[in-house]
């Protein structure tokens, strides 16, 4: 039974339409109700940012900030305190407080760190200790006559100092054993002024805890000496890419049989250059000192040049080479069949003999990108419309992070009304709580806020990153449906390059946005929701790390993987469903109804040649990145002795390499992207040719006659 049978009358072929002439130009509003509620969403996105930019301060990413919300160094009574001294460390051992730009403990400003260690009972006994002491105590306080206990009560003063060292303008404890044994004068047991007794060990762990994040950050400051260094031969890197990429796509369009073989044969040496390398990386290393480590044994580091150095890590990298180097080979040998038909089709682009008055599909990809060259510069306006969506976020995200104030709550010994409630310490002394409760102090309790704002700032940062998501997906489609309405042009003009419109990117471009960004919203909204459960599934499987429940591991890795099915579908659903608003200037739903039945009518052309040519496509995208990346590694690691000299000194040589591959396959992809959309649109239109006509004089194709030879040679060899 054919799947037309299956699938109900909402399968049933087009019909000949004579009126046809591609992309319908009298069209209406699609999704109105989506495309208000998205113009609402930005709307609330913008409130969001203000209300951020109005509450937030980055410079407390940048500058610590005291108790008091005051910042250290800066122009002021602070401004020869640059360091900031904690009461109490372990508090701040978490990385979780750290990545909040605060600590939720006393916190001082100081000229310098203290460069020995003593408990405040010690330093009481001593004045000259005890002026040394209290240059980490609070400012304007006389404690010359009071006690320890009444000191620590009054939060005056830290239970304990300890040699520190000023970290990423922080003082931390460095604490070194000797023999096993952490030496502090004084006692090794102290209080931490809150009345628990804490040992000088666990200090150290506290301050180790803390200081994983603060070495990561200086990692990220080695990283940015290196951008400084190395940022003009990266963009050399990413323009070689980019020109690489161009040659490539123009290559494809003239020699394009003989491009499709080479590019095979160069993925797979390559490929086999990699797994090569990384051989003789790991003989090399033989018997080196320190190479037979293990990856377990060295653990998370942040100094990722380590891994480089042991025989393990090139064991790796060979491993996986080799299984995508064997996985590329068997799937050129069992869709070979496959791939001859896709190869033969893209032969016929580059015959490029346009006295027919019809052009093949495959022909018309390169043709259609020659014509509207333009489409291939797209990518650029999506590019930055996507760098705007991120910076816009990124920005949000840090000004909301860093929207908490600096709480204090009244605290005392005695009963009183006013304990624990919110205080200025600025106006306290001279309110009547004073007079009420004698013994009661304004203290510092925590960072938040008690506001509005505040309550629902979680909800805050969940829109921000919600809106992200919607905004980058509705980037994206605009983008598809402006080169599918561009493309679908070019296939429905039977006379080219005559009958195709002026400035078709433009006038595509046009027409989405003033007809159909409430289909474009409706799609991106249904994918976004799909990426926020992911997150959510990601961050819920962060926390369950350390659970011992494997049931609930489970059934997290299950909803996981289905969820990313689930998107890589949508995504899919979405892009056809794209093609076909460019075309009929329907609804999301109908559109997504009407390209899912098209495809599903023809299933086996849908395997021979739309993703037979993806598969093409990301092999060139997947040999751009590796001729780059093999360049790269080899100019920046200095092996290319003729420019050893021109080579920069850099902490971490992977750094530049890593941010050339990277960017050179989003470079590839941009423009491979172009190409694939075109695939995919003409493809559409291909299965919309077969359906609407026959190849007669009154119903001709708009296909060559080539293309619809080698069709039928393929349609006599299959069951179909």
């Amino acid at each position: 039974m054919s799947s037309s049978g299956l699938l109900g009358g909402s399968s049933e072929p087009r019909k000949f339409d004579p009126s046809f002439k591609g992309p319908i130009h009298n069209r209406g509003c699609t999704d109105i109700i989506c495309c208000i509620l998205f113009v609402l969403a930005i709307v609330g996105y913008f409130a969001v940012g203000i209300l951020a930019w109005s509450h937030g301060d980055p410079r407390k990413v940048i500058y610590p900030t005291d108790s008091r919300g005051r910042f250290c160094g800066q122009a002021g009574p602070l401004e020869k305190k640059p360091l900031l001294f904690y009461f109490n460390i372990l508090k701040c051992a978490s990385p979780l407080v750290l990545l909040e730009f605060q600590c939720p403990t006393t916190q001082i400003c100081v000229e310098k760190c203290p460069d020995k260690s003593m408990t405040l009972v010690k330093a009481l006994m001593s004045k000259e200790k005890m002026d040394f002491y209290k240059q980490f105590c609070k400012e304007g306080e006389d404690i010359s006559k009071m006690s320890a206990p009444e000191i620590l009560k009054n939060r005056l003063c830290p239970a304990a100092l300890f040699a520190s060292k000023p970290l990423s303008r922080r003082c931390l404890p460095a604490l070194f054993p000797s023999k096993g044994k952490i030496t502090i004068e004084g006692n090794t047991t102290f209080s931490d002024g809150e009345g628990s007794l804490v040992n000088a060990t666990d200090l150290q762990e506290g301050a180790k805890k803390a200081n994983k994040l603060l070495e990561a950050r200086q990692v990220a400051m080695k990283i940015f000496e290196d951008y400084t260094q190395s940022w003009h031969w990266i963009l050399v890197g990413l323009l070689i890419a980019m020109i690489v990429s161009l040659i490539f796509i123009v290559l494809l369009r003239y020699l394009a049989g003989i491009m499709v073989w080479v590019m095979i044969v160069l993925v797979i040496l390559v490929i086999g250059y990699g797994i090569f390398h990384c051989v003789m990386e790991y003989i090399d290393l033989k018997g080196m000192s320190g190479s037979d480590v293990t990856i377990k044994e060295l653990g998370l580091l942040t100094d990722f040049s380590v891994y480089l150095q042991i025989r393990q890590t090139w064991l790796a990298f060979t491993i996986i080479l080799c299984i995508v180097e064997v996985v590329i080979i068997l799937l050129l040998i069992f869709l070979r069949k496959r791939v001859l038909i896709a190869i033969a089709l893209i032969k016929e682009a580059s015959r490029s003999g346009c006295e027919n008055s019809t052009v093949g599909l495959v022909e018309q990809v390169t043709l259609t990108i020659g014509h509207v060259m333009s489409s291939l510069f797209y990518p650029l306006l999506t590019f930055a419309l996507l760098t705007l969506v991120i910076a816009y976020w990124a920005i949000t995200a840090v000004f909301l992070s860093t929207s908490n104030d600096q709480i204090y709550k009244v605290f005392n010994k005695t009963d009183c009304e006013h304990s624990m409630v919110t205080c200025d310490p600025k106006t306290f002394n001279s309110s009547n709580i004073t007079i009420e409760c004698p013994d009661a102090e304004c203290q510092f309790a925590f960072y938040g806020g008690e506001s509005n704002y505040h309550k629902y700032l979680i909800f805050l940062q969940f829109y921000n990153v919600f809106l992200f998501f919607w905004c980058a997906n509705f980037v994206t489609a605009l983008g598809q449906v402006t080169l599918a309405g561009a493309f679908a042009s070019y296939y429905w003009a039977y006379k080219k390059p005559d009958d195709i419109p002026p400035s078709p990117i433009l006038s595509s471009l046009g027409r989405a946005l003033r007809y159909h960004t409430g289909s474009l919203a409706f799609g991106s909204l249904i994918l976004s929701i799909v990426q926020v459960i992911r997150v959510i599934l990601e961050y819920l499987d962060q926390k369950l790390k350390g659970a011992q429940n494997k049931f609930a591991k489970f059934l997290l890795r299950c909803l996981k993987c289905c969820f990313w099915c689930l998107e890589k579908c949508i995504k899919f659903l979405n892009r056809n469903a794209y093609i076909m608003v460019a075309i009929y200037g329907k609804n999301f739903c109908t559109s997504a109804r009407d390209a899912f039945f098209l495809l599903m009518r023809n299933i086996l052309r849908v395997a021979v040649l739309d993703k037979v040519t993806d598969f093409l496509l990301f092999l060139g995208k997947l040999l751009i990145v590796g001729i780059v990346g093999i360049f790269s590694f080899f100019f920046f690691s200095g092996k290319i002795r003729a420019i050893e000299d021109q080579t920069p000194n850099l902490n971490y040589y992977w750094v530049p390499i890593l941010t050339v591959v990277v960017g050179s396959y989003l470079i590839a992809h941009g423009f491979f992207s172009v190409y694939a959309m075109c695939v995919d649109t003409l493809f559409l239109c291909f299965l919309e040719d077969l359906e609407r006509n026959d190849g007669t004089t009154e119903r001709p194709y708009f296909m060559s006659q080539n293309l619809l030879e080698v069709l039928k040679k393929k349609n006599e060899k299959s069951p179909e």
